[in-house]
Formats: structure tokens, sequence, C-alpha cells
């Protein structure tokens, strides 16, 4: 199973093309975790029912198996990595951005996190320019 930690963004919809593409080569499933720490209504990258329709249907449309999970009130990062602690988790996908070096400081990186963290590949991707 592929692993793809989705944000309500760019960069979340090139990790779920990039996911879609390891699932279809690989010959297996897509989970997608799109998860926040506090309230949904509030966190940008925690997506709205109108573009959870919209990705169920991609992902429909891709005839790959798939389940789609909204966790609210767990540190994505944690979330992640539980979730890629499953004996099917093959890789996880994220999408990355460019911050500066006092950006990761004062406000730390999910990314970096979970590329640093997680015990299984990793494959961070940014969306075409």
């Amino acid at each position: 199973m592929i692993v793809v930690g989705y944000t309500a963004d760019q960069y979340g919809q090139a990790a779920l093309e990039h996911a879609m593409t390891e699932a279809s080569v690989r010959g297996t499933g897509l989970l997608v975790v799109n998860s926040t720490k506090g309230d949904a209504y509030v966190d940008p990258a925690f997506a709205g029912a109108p573009e959870v329709h919209d990705v169920e249907v991609r992902l429909r449309n891709s005839g790959l198996a798939y389940e789609l999970t909204q966790p609210v009130g767990v540190d994505p990062v944690d979330e992640l990595l539980t979730v890629m602690d499953r004996p099917d988790a093959e890789l996880l996908v994220i999408g990355i951005r460019h911050r500066n070096p006092v950006g990761k400081l004062l406000l730390g990186s999910v990314s970096q996190q979970l590329l640093l963290e997680c015990q299984k590949p990793v494959l961070a991707v940014k969306p075409a320019p």
C-alpha cells in the first residue's frame, strides 16, 4: 500500500498524483491521509467536503483500491508515522515546499520530520512549475 500525506493545496495534489502513479506501477492500493491537529475549519491544509469529493472521484476513476481518512485532533507527523508502521505500508509520498532556514526553525517542518523519522521509504515531491 502507498500512503500519501494529503494537504488541500498544490503540494497535496502533487503528492496524490505521484502516489497514484506509484500505486499503479506497484500494483497496490492507496491510503490517503488528510489530518489536522485542531479545528478543521481554520486549517487550510484540511480538505473540505467539495475537495474530498473531487479527490474521491479522481481516485474512483483511477481504478485503484483506495481509502481516504481525515483524522482530526492528531499531529499529522504522528498520524503518518503510525500508518507507516503497518506491515502493508510500502512507501510514504509527501508534497514539499521551499522554506527558508528561519521558517523551518520557527515553525518546524512536517516534511523534514517525516523524512528523518519514517522507517520506510519516503518520496518527497514538488508541484510542476
